[in-house]
């Protein structure tokens, strides 16, 4: 045994002994001397373990400050790894230092997976509470000074204004916490720059919904006498050939667990189905659907079976929303996009971008069904989309997809 591990051998023997004072100066002149740890150096896992080694004994002779120097030291070496972040974190909050709340932030994001030792389980279970709390009473302050701030001299705006801006306040709060994370317009083919990416848009924004919620009654009713009638062609609502790379649709392809009833689809009348729906295509040839050749308008009855989930995904093209009317929705039914959670409800319609990443679930025992059709992105002009429909058209046409 060379003299650098019969010293660290020393060190333990000190600690068994309950002499934890030599053991700490023995071990911290040894590491600070650069002598290496028996299987790993000066800078390796070893090494780490010895620093941590040290900012126990530290912590154990209440010595907090002290400990935090060792516990940095391994970080230097090992930036994430999760005992030494668990232990700073701890260390931060015994002696009420204002980064304890950030530090079990990143302890937290580096748990491992599996079982952790009953000890270690205790220490991070605190630790979630430590920052949940702490967590709450900071976004209650950012919030208090938001609107302290935003109330200073500004004329009121109108409540579908002053709703939006509490949302986009709401999540820049929830961004800073960590709450959420940021998602982006990721459109497989199609995005045109510039314009705003936003989950779910505002109602402000998209004042033609009122006229579709408007309909409720009679566009569902519609629904249900083609869901009753043999004439409705009812299809899988994904559908492509096996040598297609799109795994993530794999168990729903040709699956009538997602099926759908086309009412317009890829800008053509799917005649047998429309003409069942007179009310619902009066009122979709009203809105801003956007018109290319080959491409859209879209509209169509969505139909999710019981117990079936839609991947998460994105769609093609960032120069129209999506929108939602949902008509036969059991309560639990969820539909995420990007950080946003919603449940459906009956009546209640939005628009969304689906070309952020989103997905749903249909977890009850109750088919679900909502009507689906695309409309422009109300920030491009009139001149913006007639040349956005003929540059993907001709796309089309010249085979480029």
């Amino acid at each position: 045994m060379n003299a650098g591990i019969s010293a660290f051998v020393e060190v333990d023997r000190l600690a068994a002994a309950g002499n934890l004072p030599a053991a700490a100066q023995a071990l911290e002149q040894l590491l600070t001397s650069g002598v290496p740890v028996e299987g790993g150096g000066t800078d390796g896992p070893a090494a780490v373990a010895q620093w941590l080694k040290l900012a126990g004994l530290r912590r154990a002779l209440r010595q907090p400050h002290r400990a935090l120097e060792a516990v940095h030291c391994a970080l230097i070496l090992a930036p994430l790894d999760f005992m030494a972040l668990v232990m700073r974190a701890g260390l931060l909050e015994r002696i009420g230092d204002a980064q304890a709340g950030t530090a079990w932030g990143e302890a937290l994001a580096q748990v491992p997976d599996g079982p952790l030792p009953a000890p270690l389980e205790a220490a991070v279970a605190a630790g979630r509470a430590f920052h949940a709390d702490w967590l709450e009473k900071r976004g209650e302050r950012l919030e208090q000074v938001a609107q302290a701030a935003e109330g200073e001299g500004a004329p009121a705006p109108s409540a579908e204004v002053a709703a939006d801006n509490g949302w986009r306040l709401a999540r820049f709060r929830d961004n800073i916490l960590r709450k959420t994370r940021v998602y982006h317009s990721e459109p497989t083919h199609f995005h045109y720059p510039g314009l705003v990416e936003r989950e779910f848009h505002p109602r402000h924004a998209t004042p033609w919904l009122a006229e579709v919620e408007a309909g409720f009654e009679e566009i569902r009713a519609e629904m249900l006498a083609l869901i009753q009638s043999e004439r409705a062609e009812l299809e899988p609502y994904i559908q492509y050939e096996d040598r297609e790379n799109l795994a993530q649709w794999r168990p729903l392809n040709r699956s009538r667990d997602w099926s759908a009833i086309h009412l317009l689809r890829h800008g053509a009348e799917v005649s047998r189905n429309a003409a069942q729906a007179p009310r619902t295509m009066e009122i979709l040839s009203r809105l801003p659907q956007p018109v290319v050749p080959g491409a859209s308008p879209n509209a169509m009855f969505s139909l999710l079976a019981p117990h079936t989930a839609i991947p998460p995904h994105v769609g093609v093209d960032n120069t129209r929303l999506v929108c939602h009317l949902p008509l036969v929705v059991p309560p639990g039914c969820w539909f995420r996009v990007g950080a946003e959670t919603r449940e459906w409800r009956e009546g209640e319609a939005f628009a969304f971008d689906d070309t952020i990443e989103h997905e749903a679930m249909n977890p009850t025992d109750v088919l679900r069904v909502v009507l689906i059709f695309d409309v422009w992105h109300p920030d491009l002009a009139p001149g913006e989309r007639a040349a956005v429909a003929a540059t993907i058209a001709a796309t089309g046409r010249e085979g480029g997809l």
